[in-house]
């Protein structure tokens, strides 16, 4: 297997565009992506396009990725086509990895675009909602229940969260936040200084959906979606697209390109554990950690799922970036805010930034390689070398069905 390198990034703005369409999102941020990379369409040998809610929403199926960049000058190429719910572009960009590692191509891209917003959001949570085991969905709600808090219809669950106004897996979240809570003593108001951190870092990122701070107050008083969390405390639905190039090492020094590597790209699917066994995210991690030869200690900025404010804290401990209990004592030191040892979602993460579902992995590699590069004005890591990414996608039982890692370094 030989190295690869990222070779160019770029992200559209996030956000709630009615009035434009996956076409011209995956447009901009391709011409993007080739300007960053210094290339023109022909040199890319290989395309993997992203995309999770397409054929619900607008009942394009099959060539979502032929149909998307049409007019990027992409077309001839082979183009993949790629859905893996939430972790899709992630999913990507493994394989995009792959294929140049294997020594297929020297220059693939990943490309994730999604348009979540639609005039009925009731379509849109549907869209949310299909990515969990429909057949044993209610299954899956009772057992995630800690100490009896499942309601009594679990069969319906998708059903009663549309008419509510949110997604199903906020309710699924809401059943982890406070199993988490009756495990290590956490607060409500622990996962709003989550929610207060990251609107915090996005009032420094352009491309961001969400940019204005908010306060502890703010965040407890939005209104409340599944007990203990809020509004503030989750992801909102929005429409975005990114891009990400790579490159074998040999293209990248021909070209003068700055030598960002791809150390590990693993992806994996989710278990049927129990709620209280290790999941996919720590099987996921151990196994990037080994490729890479580094350690959690060695990172040096992180962007993780936290489509809910709960599972960042969660999310340090799975990928060893504290013990097992000391997710809200990391937080609450300072350590993963800017400034910190480590810091977390400086993007602002899928609370703030945005959670186009198939551009987010891409998304949180565009944001990565900005800091690694030193591009990212007030919300820079100082001395970033070493980057971490976490994307999942979907439940599966009590488990992500879909995991992906990413290690990136200088």
């Amino acid at each position: 297997m030989q190295e690869v390198y990222v070779a160019g990034v770029a992200m559209t703005k996030f956000g709630k565009f009615l009035d434009s369409n996956i076409r011209l999102l995956a447009q901009e941020a391709v011409g993007d992506a080739l300007s960053d990379a210094q290339m023109e369409p022909a040199d890319v040998q290989s395309v993997f396009f992203s995309n999770a809610a397409a054929g619900i929403l607008t009942g394009q199926e099959m060539i979502r990725g032929q149909v998307a960049l049409r007019d990027t000058g992409l077309l001839g190429k082979p183009i993949i086509n790629v859905e893996n719910a939430c972790a899709s572009a992630s999913s990507a960009l493994n394989l995009a990895y792959l294929s140049v590692a294997s020594g297929q191509v020297d220059v693939a891209m990943a490309i994730g675009a999604e348009k979540l917003t639609h005039q009925d959001k009731r379509k849109s949570y549907a869209a949310l909602g299909a990515a969990v085991d429909l057949l044993v969905f209610g299954d899956l709600i009772a057992s995630m229940s800690a100490k009896g808090d499942a309601e009594p219809d679990p069969a319906s669950k998708t059903e009663k969260t549309e008419k509510k106004g949110h997604s199903p897996f906020m309710e699924i979240y809401a059943m982890w936040a406070r199993n988490y809570m009756n495990l290590t003593g956490a607060t409500k108001e622990d996962f709003a200084r989550v929610a207060v951190k990251s609107h915090f870092n996005a009032s420094h990122n352009p491309k961001a959906q969400y940019q204005e701070i908010v306060t502890l107050q703010d965040v407890l008083d939005s209104r409340q979606i599944a007990d203990p969390l809020t509004t503030l405390m989750c992801a909102p639905i929005g429409d975005g697209a990114a891009c990400v190039i790579v490159c074998s090492k040999d293209w990248a020094k021909a070209h003068g390109l700055d030598l960002i590597r791809v150390r590990a790209s693993v992806v994996l699917s989710g278990t049927l554990r129990q709620i209280d066994e290790p999941g996919v995210t720590v099987t996921a991690s151990r196994k990037a950690y080994e490729l890479s030869g580094i350690d959690p200690g060695d990172i040096n900025v992180v962007e993780l799922h936290d489509a809910a404010a709960p599972a960042e804290l969660i999310t340090y401990e799975e990928l060893g970036l504290c013990a097992p209990g000391d997710g809200v004592k990391l937080l609450v030191s300072g350590e993963t805010s800017l400034g910190g040892r480590v810091p977390v979602n400086p993007s602002g993460g899928l609370l703030s930034k945005g959670h186009p579902i198939g551009a987010t992995g891409c998304a949180q590699i565009v944001e990565l390689v900005d800091q690694l590069r030193g591009r990212c004005g007030g919300r820079q890591v100082e001395n970033a070398r070493l980057a971490l990414a976490e994307n999942g996608g979907g439940f599966l039982g009590t488990d992500a069905a879909a995991m992906a890692i990413t290690i990136l370094s200088k």
